[in-house]
């Protein structure tokens, strides 16, 4: 009897011990379900978020009529556009900045201005001025332009003017902009705009045209101006140049001028006679400065490679114009396309 009893105490223990391994094992093999199952669930998703290149080739091939349609009213309308902008052709002169020989007053005084502070006169610093650099800025300035603009009567066939024609060799001017035949402004502008351009208006459109620049290494300087007729862009150009020398051989008589007036006012207070040595020899130098700037007709820039009337024109690119307005139709037509086909495949 006792030996009965243990026996089946013995198998209690033991499947007592059997059902937790059971139950573990039950648990272990939800778990591999459920990590199975979400490993499905995200190759599914991946394999949706890749994009199929087959299919977006069959969306193109299907919809090949609409991109070849699309791109051809691109490529058309580039060619008329293309077409509708006037031929711009550009005058260049290569300048040399002219050699300074005036050496100026700044030069003189830098040497001199210690003999002349002792006798209690002073002579200004002897910093000089770039005056290339300085003609250049002029160049682009809106008082310049202005002044160039006036002089040389530029307004209308600035303002006004549309394209060159090659056969007669004349600008066509917009008529409704100006009445060539009463020689009256008629363009139709906001207040506060008057129909004739204003100074302001002509300069930014002139300032467009002309382009500056200088070489840091050997100092040349180029000059381009770009506009509808050969033959009026290579004139203004050459007119470029020659006001700049101009202006500023005509600043630097104002100046030697107004120098030997003052020194040889300040002569009769000299009461040192060394100083009246210095005096004379300022003189001297603004008067070699004055006689510099009458006989240099190129006063500041002297031209290397005068312009010429250009036989090419330089704008506009209508092939590159024709090429990119294609490749942006045939850009825009697949896209279209594509947006189209997958609309369709999620509804």
């Amino acid at each position: 009897m006792s030996k009965s009893v243990a026996h089946s105490e013995d198998k209690s223990v033991e499947n007592s011990q059997a059902i937790p391994n059971d139950v573990n094992a039950q648990l272990l093999q939800q778990q591999l379900l459920q990590q199975q199952l979400l490993m499905q669930q995200g190759q599914v998703q991946n394999q949706d978020d890749e994009i199929d290149l087959t299919e977006l080739w069959r969306a193109i091939w299907a919809g090949k009529f609409t991109i070849i349609i699309i791109s051809m009213i691109f490529a058309i309308a580039s060619v008329f556009f293309a077409l509708s902008k006037p031929d711009i052709y550009k005058a260049s002169a290569i300048l040399a900045p002219a050699s300074d020989e005036s050496g100026g007053m700044g030069g003189m005084a830098s040497q001199l201005g210690g003999l002349a502070s002792m006798a209690g006169i002073s002579l200004g610093g002897g910093g000089g001025v770039d005056k290339t650099a300085l003609a250049l800025e002029i160049i682009k300035s809106r008082s310049f332009i202005e002044n160039f603009i006036t002089k040389h009567d530029l307004l209308v066939p600035l303002m006004a003017s549309e394209k060159w024609d090659m056969a007669t060799d004349n600008l066509i001017l917009n008529i409704e902009l100006y009445d060539a035949a009463n020689n009256k402004w008629i363009r139709e502008v906001k207040s506060p705009k008057q129909p004739e351009p204003s100074s302001w208006e002509a300069y930014k459109a002139f300032s467009e045209l002309v382009t500056v620049s200088q070489d840091k290494i050997s100092s040349m300087v180029n000059i381009d101006v770009e506009f509808y007729s050969p033959a009026i862009a290579k004139q203004w150009l050459t007119w470029l140049v020659q006001d700049i020398n101009e202006y500023m051989r005509e600043q630097d008589q104002i100046e030697a001028k107004a120098s030997i007036a003052f020194l040889t006012n300040q002569l009769s207070n000299i009461k040192v006679a060394t100083m009246e040595v210095v005096f004379y020899q300022l003189i001297e130098e603004q008067t070699k400065n004055m006689m510099l700037t009458m006989v240099k007709k190129e006063y500041v820039l002297k031209t290397i490679d005068p312009a010429q009337v250009p036989d090419t024109k330089a704008a506009p690119k209508r092939a590159l114009i024709v090429t990119l307005g294609t490749l942006l139709g045939g850009i825009i037509s697949v896209l279209i396309v594509l947006i189209r086909y997958f609309s369709r495949k999620d509804k």
